[in-house]
């Protein structure tokens, strides 16, 4: 099996658990006792330690090798899923969601899938970049949607096993941990092919030049600010709004959330071909706000399906952006800089993502349950603005004036 089909079955295998915990998180936590605030924290507190993980990953990823890091990562991952299932007070909690890189977001963004976006491009010719990490954000977003399909596996315990609630989002978290172990299998075939070059990851760290440099903390930025607009959007606080909102049971939230992935999926293969005909950056700005405009329309709805509607209209355009982003930063910085331009982007986005869990659980509680929703929204609408005025002269290499695009 090749290298990038490797990477490709791991990552579903990652994205389905992170998917599903991110469905059942915030209701597990919530009936044994922690308050929205104190769910929120968890989630920022994983959140950090993705962050930090990912920094090491962009720095010294190359050279610890990049096989041994997505191992590492699948196992500290395992340890978080663990201890939500095994969680008792807030203070364990808090620190093994740090060691374990607890993602109650619902979407596959830690240190893995940084370096997965840095070995792909290696992988395929350069005019084939864009589809090789659409194809992947397509099996990322399969396996988001299996696992959201999967948050109805309480609900099937406890009907057909006789098992409490408290037992039975237990045990969906000890599936989370064991089937993370389970990705080590096609992590250990990985080839050689993947690592970077011995003489260019002899040094413990290096820079990219100034041109570069530049680009990536811009890029940093940006994404830094589209992302504290998604810390407020993430799939356990989305689902706790509906379930408190309307009364969505987790069966509802399932099917929701399935659907949402589906429609995630296609999205990418959509956002490849559409880029060869308007460009990545204008791919990434035309789709992703008007994605934002049904967010901010979804709190007004009068019922559940309308609200679901308006919820899955902006799920069929918001990550189309994602692959397409990817390819961007690939293409605008050289080979050998791509490890830590993945790293720095991500972590960015990942850092900023911690900021909204925090405030959006306590904004839920205290001020209004749709508040995150706006302010989110409204973030999301900056960030695409600020992107396009900053960046529409920037194009990679193959939309250069006399290239086929």
């Amino acid at each position: 099996m090749s290298d990038a089909r490797l990477i490709y079955a791991a990552g579903f295998i990652r994205s389905a658990t992170v998917s599903l915990a991110g469905v059942l998180l915030a209701i597990h936590l919530g009936q044994i006792g922690f308050s929205a605030t104190t769910i929120g924290v968890v989630i920022g507190v994983g959140l950090v330690g993705a962050s930090l993980v990912t920094i090491a990953v962009s720095v010294r990823g190359d050279r610890w090798g990049r096989k041994r890091v997505l191992m590492a990562v699948a196992v500290l991952t395992a340890i978080g899923y663990f201890a939500v299932a095994t969680a008792a007070g807030a203070v364990a909690l808090f620190a093994l969601a740090f060691i374990g890189l607890l993602n109650g977001m619902g979407r596959d963004r830690g240190p893995a899938s940084a370096l997965d976006q840095a070995i792909l491009p290696q992988t395929v010719p350069p005019e084939r970049r864009t589809w090789a990490l659409a194809w992947y954000n397509v099996v990322i977003d399969s396996g988001h949607a299996i696992g959201a399909l999967g948050a109805s596996i309480p609900m099937l315990l406890m009907r057909h096993a006789s098992m409490v609630s408290v037992s039975a989002h237990r045990a969906a978290f000890f599936l989370c941990a064991a089937l993370t172990l389970a990705a080590l299998v096609p992590l250990a075939a990985l080839t050689p092919r993947i690592e970077v070059a011995e003489a260019d990851s002899a040094a413990p760290f290096s820079l990219p030049d100034a041109r570069s440099r530049g680009v990536i903390a811009r890029l940093a930025l940006l994404f830094g600010l589209d992302s504290i607009g998604g810390g407020f959007l993430g799939s356990a606080l989305v689902a706790y709004w509906f379930f408190q909102r309307y009364g969505a049971s987790e069966g509802d939230l399932a099917v929701l959330f399935f659907a949402a992935r589906v429609l995630n999926a296609m999205s990418h293969v959509a956002a490849a071909w559409l880029a060869r005909r308007i460009g990545l950056l204008n791919t990434m700005v035309f789709t992703h706000l008007p994605s934002s405009l049904f967010l901010l329309a979804a709190p007004a709805a009068p019922t559940l399906g309308i609200a679901a509607a308006l919820f899955l209209a902006r799920e069929g355009l918001v990550e189309m952006d994602v692959p397409t982003r990817q390819s961007y930063v690939m293409a605008v910085v050289k080979p050998n800089e791509r490890t830590f331009a993945s790293g720095v982007t991500n972590v960015t986005r990942n850092a900023a993502w911690a900021i909204g869990p925090s405030v959006a659980g306590a904004l839920m509680q205290h001020v209004a349950l749709a508040g995150p929703l706006f302010i989110g929204g409204t973030l999301k609408i900056a960030y695409d603005v600020l992107l396009y005025r900053s960046f529409r002269h920037v194009r990679p290499p193959e939309e250069q004036p006399g290239r086929p695009m």
